[in-house]
């Protein structure tokens, strides 16, 4: 049973005993819009976010998962740490590191 004005920036309604107004100033309806139009943004903004995290949660790999064997990906490269006795001890390094 509420009218709304939204020229004069009044809402009229029957009351008890008369019509109930409720009037406002531009100033306010002003704030107010502004305030809603941040408060929508900070909304897209949350489901942008929402939807990134649901593509980098596709993105991650499992934890669980492990692989049967611990093979190197790459090439490497087996140099003895004891250059005396080349049968102790070697590291491995990748083969594909430059000389620099």
């Amino acid at each position: 049973m509420a009218v709304p004005n939204y020229t004069y920036l009044k809402l009229k309604m029957p009351g008890p005993n008369s019509v109930i107004t409720i009037e406002s100033t531009y100033e306010h309806a002003y704030d107010y819009n502004v305030e809603c139009i941040k408060y929508a943004e900070a909304i897209m903004e949350a489901e942008t976010l929402i939807v990134n995290l649901d593509q980098l949660d596709s993105k991650v790999p499992d934890p669980k998962r492990h692989t049967e064997t611990l093979e190197p990906t790459e090439a490497i490269k087996l140099v003895p740490v004891n250059l005396t006795c080349p049968d102790d001890r070697a590291l491995r390094i990748s083969a594909t590191l430059d000389i620099k």
